[in-house]
């Protein structure tokens, strides 16, 4: 079943006087039924690391971009755990770090694991901080699941589709074919 929901599109010449347009479009809804004969997600059980904090305060909720991993964030979250007192978790996203790995690398599923996980550990509703893959998995979580979030912030991501998923292969085999020697070479 779909529902529909706002994206932010600028105008065209990119940002300037006139008012944004938002288009309606569809977002598939989450549901653990699997109803209406579509396959059903089932969610990973992702590694993640939490930082104790307040109870009362809403968590900041860290989630890496597509060639991260939970421990971008060490630093980071442990300044701010130790500032805010708030709870700061870092997430291992599917097919990342210590989480497991899945055919199955949608934004949908990375929203759903992100689902069952933020219940599971009482972190809801909270603060979203997604960079890049993260930024996306975190905007489809919002959408679909408004209830888990109570403020979002996308860093170098946006919700309009991009090319540079399409064109990993190629940067992948562009470094690949980088040859490094083993052993240092001196200086001219």
């Amino acid at each position: 079943m779909l529902r529909w929901a706002r994206a932010w599109r600028l105008p065209h010449g990119g940002r300037g006087a006139s008012r944004p347009s938002f288009p309606r479009v569809p977002v598939a809804n989450s549901s653990s039924s699997g109803g209406g004969g579509g396959v059903e997600l089932r969610p990973l059980p992702l590694s993640f690391t939490l930082l104790d904090g307040e109870a009362g305060r809403p968590a900041l909720v860290f989630l890496h971009g597509v060639c991260g991993c939970k421990n971008n964030f060490n630093s980071v979250a442990k300044a701010l755990a130790r500032r805010t007192g708030r709870k700061v978790l870092t997430v291992d996203a599917r097919n990342h770090g210590d989480s497991p790995h899945s055919p199955d690398m949608s934004y949908e599923a990375m929203s759903r694991d992100l689902q069952d996980l933020l219940p599971q550990l009482g972190l809801v509703p909270c603060i979203l901080v997604g960079h890049s893959m993260g930024g996306k998995t975190a905007m489809l979580l919002a959408l679909q699941r408004p209830d888990l979030v109570e403020r979002l912030i996308a860093v170098d991501s946006s919700p309009a589709e991009t090319t540079f998923l399409s064109n990993l292969p190629s940067y992948v085999a562009a470094m690949r074919a980088v040859e490094i020697p083993d052993e240092p070479q001196p200086l001219p």
